[in-house]
């Protein structure tokens, strides 16, 4: 099961009451997600049941989700056929779902780096642009609008702790009770065990993720 926010990262705003129902929006960065998973558990595909997952953490917590919203690079068919068409695959089933999902294309671009033998060496590493970017303006769009009482963030990408101060301004201005947490992986292999900075920090161990996988995905 998750474990609860960690000791002093509970960042609700209190200038006024909890509402009774806590309408939560799970914002996902699928690369983040999968990244952690990987490490943590050393699972090979981004099989997770996002879904079933936000759900899962949510009812621990008390809230109601009444969205979920996925972000996610994806190759190009050049590049990577195979895997482009299993994100093509899974991406429509998700929508099908009711998720709203985001895409950018994943960039290939050539990085050195330098060995611990003092060797320099040249990979080839594939990056996605602007996701990060399209998350931060989806949460202060939804907070905007009273859309929602709780952010659900799957990531661990500090660069969201500016958002969290976002939040909790908006928050201020609205005089009302908001929360922003951020849920992600640990497990054996977890070589980064903490949450955004600003939010509460919900860890997932492979109990709950291996309960909440998508078995209709499977690598081509």
């Amino acid at each position: 099961m998750p474990q609860g926010p960690q000791r002093g990262y509970s960042f609700s705003l209190t200038v006024s009451a909890a509402p009774a129902a806590k309408r939560a929006i799970a914002f996902v960065d699928g690369q983040n997600l999968f990244a952690a998973a990987r490490d943590a558990f050393g699972i090979t595909t981004a099989s997770y049941g996002i879904t079933a997952l936000s759900r899962a953490i949510a009812a621990q917590h008390g809230w109601d989700v009444v969205e979920i919203r996925f972000y996610t690079g994806v190759p190009h068919r050049r590049d990577n056929p195979g895997l482009h068409f299993w994100w093509t695959a899974r991406l429509r089933r998700l929508r099908a779902d009711g998720v709203v999902v985001t895409t950018r294309p994943l960039r290939r671009r050539r990085k050195y780096v330098r060995l611990g033998d003092g060797r320099r060496v040249e990979l080839e590493v594939s990056e996605e642009k602007g996701i990060d970017v399209r998350i931060a303006l989806d949460v202060v769009h939804a907070v905007l609008r009273r859309r929602c009482d709780v952010v659900l963030l799957f990531s661990q990408d500090q660069d969201f702790a500016e958002l969290a101060r976002e939040v909790r301004r908006i928050a201020a201005q609205q005089r009302r009770w908001i929360k922003i947490a951020s849920a992600y992986p640990v497990g054996p292999g977890t070589r980064n065990s903490r949450g955004v900075d600003g939010t509460d920090w919900i860890r997932i161990d492979q109990g709950l993720y291996d309960a909440c996988l998508d078995t209709r995905d499977s690598r081509p």
